[in-house]
């Protein structure tokens, strides 16, 4: 049996069990005919031991990971099917790792320039800025934190240096801090309905206006409130990872429609999906989206965040 919890969505509640269910829908060897180019914004690259240890919490408290593949091999596997480039993100799970992650991070880049890779580091580490420093000097283009996992709060001083740091070095953080998917079942560090709300980013984005966040799957589950934020801070952006892919039971999800369409990045959380790796993509491209719009959210979006020229 698995863990069972209750998801708040529009106001009512749905029972989960956790594991989720995996996937056997369909996947084609190209990316569909006729799109833009494609920047998948939401990759994630670890060395293999670490893929391990986080498939294995995933086959207990998320979902099973379709795409059990090396390291080593993501990122030929999503461009030998027609994906421009990759932004690939990491985290550190606890101190003292983010050196060993960055530096892996900037050989993969030196090995494939297609990938846009980001640095790491644990808030509150000893050297955090140094560490960052030194990550952005081996050409290193952002940041990713995961707040579920490294269980930060957003106003803490440790988390003031990282912002600085991101500011002063013109290098956008990719942060974690929207408050699903979470399985209550979990010991986490902090609960993440604690430290992740869209009202404890606005500051944030306030008081930093140079620096450039981005917050993954669309905010989940505070959809409406990022959408709001959005058209209030041009500091802010957001990318689809798991969210058009009709997967996770969540609802009042806006349209793309909807929502800011030079702040919206396509991602996918692959290799750590349970179903097909075009899923959202051709989701995304049967929307009716126009050329112009398509052309931003599938690839120029990510290349203007992350200072890349295409």
């Amino acid at each position: 049996m698995g863990s069972r919890r209750f998801c708040i969505s529009r106001g009512e509640f749905k029972m989960l069990t956790f594991p989720l269910h995996s996937m056997d829908d369909p996947e084609s060897d190209r990316i569909p005919e006729g799109l833009p180019p494609v920047v998948d914004a939401h990759v994630h690259l670890f060395p293999d031991n670490l893929f391990q240890a986080i498939w294995s919490w995933f086959d207990r408290f998320a979902w099973s990971i379709r795409y059990r593949i090396p390291s080593s091999s993501i990122v030929e596997f999503l461009l030998s099917r027609g994906v421009e480039r990759i932004v690939a993100l990491h985290y550190a799970h606890r101190p003292g790792l983010a050196r060993h992650l960055n530096a892996y991070m900037a050989a993969v880049c030196r090995d494939n320039p297609r990938v846009i890779g980001t640095a790491t580091v644990f808030p509150g580490e000893e050297g955090a800025s140094a560490i960052l420093e030194e990550a952005f000097k081996s050409g290193l283009a952002g940041v990713k934190l995961h707040a579920h996992v490294q269980g930060f709060f957003m106003d803490t001083a440790a988390m003031h240096e990282i912002y600085a740091t991101c500011q002063a070095f013109e290098k956008p953080l990719v942060m974690h801090v929207g408050r699903e998917p979470r399985n209550p079942y979990v010991e986490y560090v902090e609960d993440p309905y604690t430290t992740c709300r869209a009202d404890k980013l606005e500051p944030v984005l306030r008081d930093y206006p140079r620096l450039r966040v981005c917050v993954p799957h669309l905010g989940a589950d505070e959809f409406g409130s990022y959408k709001n934020m959005l058209e209030r801070y041009d500091n802010l952006w957001v990318d689809t990872a798991m969210i058009l892919a009709d997967y996770l039971p969540v609802t009042d999800i806006p349209s793309l429609w909807e929502i800011r369409p030079d702040r919206v990045m396509y991602g996918t959380d692959f290799p750590n999906i349970p179903y097909a790796w075009d899923r959202e993509l051709k989701k995304l491209s049967k929307l009716g989206l126009s050329d112009a719009v398509l052309e931003r959210i599938l690839g120029s979006n990510a290349n203007d965040l992350f200072g890349v020229r295409a």
